[in-house]
């Protein structure tokens, strides 16, 4: 059924049309001048240091944040807000030791980094990885999540024009190249960030009126922390003989303090300073632009809970005491991934066609930072290296114009009929955990590449290789091989008949062994000239007002978990 109405549908298309408008404008300003590589794929260093920050953010929080972690809000409660918490930690750690080596050896993507670190062998087959994982896990996985959550708003048959629209759309915006993806969201990240806090703040309320508390928020918080109080804890108890699958389940997924020795590092490090889709918004920067933009995106991300999070948790409280029913729950089955929809469903009318126009902002900008960087990848590490090495700048700026057109028609094939059983897993859950299979490898590569000059690129390709290989074992085959209880790790029932080791631990114990059998090719190996960075103590120096901004972010942190333990 739909839930829009004449109002709505204004205020989204004027939404549609102000951010192409804008985009269009900005892509005029550049096409006096002969569009090249660099300035397609990196906005030729003209994004400030407000762009950048935005953009990061615009490209991160989209269909997985508003849908699967409002889904996991739900299921889990502020636990999942780790995720984000923790986001911020790893930008101020990418923005102090990571973007320096990047920016001071010219790296423009990241298989150029393995390259130039290491040999043409690392960086053909990290290239091949990382399209096959942006192609078949997030750019298919955000536009099935966002379709389905602006298809339950519209109502109908209109999951299928949906896909193809938000594909448009996308493409709209990123065949004027990085600049106008940079500046366009800044927009697009105000609208979600407006529309997101409008969804909370309706959440809040219906909460408050459910209790008979009248329209105050403050209160309908209040009722919401006493009527889900296992929604607000940080942690979770390793299961007992006892435990319930349900509890179980929730250990799986975030496992208590022993993720935060493990793969949480691992997840965030390597997402926001290993990941061509983030670094592409500074690596056309210079040092203090790129750090400024980097600390404003982790600023950014604490407060990005109170946004994707809170709504699902809202959902579960209003389900558990007898609203949502039909929402939650179309055709009697559960679906966590419901939530924010289902508190959108709420708002009066204008105020959904914001929420939607928010809700499509946050899908439109990562589908179109997925789509730049996966032609940024196959362009500029493989196209014009192994293909066409005489090709011009138009000709390469045009090849990346066909990858993108061609990664999202295979994108809405996959999601045509969710033929990677997004659905099932749980949109958020499903990206980390098939993200696990390549983080632990790439993460080693990268960081003992940054700051070991021993590592050799033998090593490398076996760190890439072996890591992919660690993290199917100890997902796949460790309980079944080696008994549901080792030293290393427990396995849990997962409700399927089988047993399951939390990925987060998964990707801890991968990452280890990876970096050992690194360091013990580099030690044992010939050490055929590596190509180590040059690195001085004075490149990670910070200025005083960024140190002062890093620490306020640390502080907040501090606070939030001290406040919820």
């Amino acid at each position: 059924m739909n839930q829009l109405n004449q109002a709505d549908y204004i205020i989204f298309f004027l939404y549609f049309i102000g951010v192409s408008s804008y985009g269009y404008w900005i892509y005029k300003q550049k096409q006096t001048t002969k569009l090249d590589t660099k300035d397609f794929f990196l906005a030729e260093g003209s994004l400030t240091w407000w762009a950048i920050g935005a953009s990061m953010i615009a490209s991160n929080i989209s269909a997985e944040q508003f849908i699967g972690m409002s889904g996991n809000g739900f299921t889990f409660g502020v636990a999942v807000a780790v995720y984000e918490w923790f986001a911020a930690i790893a930008l101020i750690i990418v923005a102090v030791w990571f973007m320096p080596i990047y920016l001071k050896n010219h790296i423009y993507t990241m298989p150029q980094f393995l390259k130039t670190r290491y040999n043409e062998t690392v960086s053909l087959i990290m290239a091949i990885f990382w399209l096959f994982l942006y192609v078949f896990v997030n750019l298919t996985s955000i536009l099935f999540l966002g379709a389905l959550a602006i298809s339950t708003l519209v109502g109908g048959d209109s999951f299928h024009p949906i896909v193809i629209g938000l594909s448009l759309f996308a493409i709209v915006i990123t065949l004027g190249g990085m600049k106008v993806i940079g500046y366009t969201d800044v927009i697009q990240v105000a609208v979600l960030i407006i529309g997101g806090l409008v969804t909370s703040y309706i959440a809040l309320t219906l909460v408050s009126q459910k209790f008979g508390l009248g329209n105050d928020i403050i209160a309908g918080f209040s009722a919401m922390m006493t009527d889900a109080d296992d929604h607000f804890h940080m942690i979770f108890e390793k299961p007992g003989p006892n435990t319930s699958q349900v509890d179980i389940n929730k250990y799986l997924t975030l496992p208590g303090m022993a993720m935060y020795f493990a793969g949480i590092w691992i997840v965030n490090l390597n997402y926001w300073g290993c990941n061509q889709y983030i670094t592409q918004r500074a690596l056309g920067a210079d040092l203090k632009t790129a750090r400024t933009g980097i600390l404003f995106a982790a600023l950014l991300k604490i407060f990005m809970p109170l946004i994707v999070m809170l709504p699902g948790i809202a959902a579960y409280v209003l389900y558990k005491n007898g609203s949502l029913q039909n929402e939650m729950a179309p055709g009697g089955k559960l679906l966590a991934d419901n939530a924010y929809s289902a508190i959108l469903s709420f708002l009066p009318n204008g105020l959904k066609g914001l929420s939607m126009a928010a809700l499509t902002a946050a899908i439109v900008a990562s589908l179109a930072g997925k789509a730049n960087s996966i032609s940024t990848i196959f362009t500029l590490d493989i196209y014009h290296k192994y293909i066409k090495k005489d090709a011009t700048q138009t000709q390469l700026v045009w090849a990346g114009r066909i990858t993108i057109f061609a990664a999202m028609l295979l994108s809405i094939a996959l999601t045509w009929q969710d033929a990677l059983g997004i659905g099932r897993e749980g949109g958020f859950t499903f990206i980390q955990k098939y993200t696990g299979y390549l983080s632990p490898g790439i993460f080693a590569v990268f960081i003992l590449g940054f700051f070991w000059k021993r590592t050799t690129g033998s090593a490398a390709v076996a760190g890439i290789l072996g890591g992919f290989a660690l993290a199917v074992l100890f997902n796949n085959y460790a309980p079944s091989l080696f008994g549901h209880e080792t030293l290393l790790y427990t396995a849990f029932p997962n409700g399927n008949g089988g047993f399951e080791i939390p990925f987060l631990i998964c990707m801890g114990w991968s990452f280890v062994f990876t970096v050992l059998l690194m360091v013990v090719m580099s030690l044992v190996g010939p050490a055929i000239n590596p190509k180590a960075f040059a690195i001085d103590a004075s490149m990670f120096r910070l200025a005083p007002s960024a140190t002062a901004l890093a620490v306020i972010i640390l502080l907040l942190i501090t606070v939030l978990y001290v406040r919820l333990w």
